[in-house]
């Protein structure tokens, strides 16, 4: 959080609560004059926006009015993980550079095409 984004926080904010990443999310104390109020995070890592849970993200946009319990998941449903794109964490296949740069040999069920054949 930046340090306009804190005070605002400290002066207009009301903590609704928190998810298992640790990210805090807050609303506005009063209502804008259209009857809303201004919902917000403070991201406990790197700001990132798919480290919000679903849970949190509908409320955040104003699909639900409460945050969606923890317990109310079905056993189906997968935990949530944030995008693991551009990390060291993303998923890299066999012959990436950084693994290893070698892949297996292809199995003789490709032919290369050549113009004029």
């Amino acid at each position: 959080m930046n340090i306009g984004t804190r005070i605002f926080t400290l002066l207009h904010g009301h903590r609704v609560g928190s998810d298992a990443e640790g990210n805090i999310y807050y609303q506005e104390r009063k209502p804008r004059p259209n009857g809303r109020t201004r919902r917000w995070v403070d991201y406990a890592g790197k700001p990132e926006a798919t480290s919000v849970p679903p849970e949190w993200h509908s409320w955040l946009h104003y699909t639900t009015d409460a945050p969606i319990a923890e317990s109310a998941r079905k056993p189906w449903q997968k935990p949530h993980h944030a995008n693991a794109t551009a990390t060291p964490d993303s998923y890299r296949p066999p012959g990436h550079d950084y693994e290893g740069g070698q892949r297996a040999r292809a199995t003789g069920d490709y032919e290369s095409w050549t113009p004029g054949s």
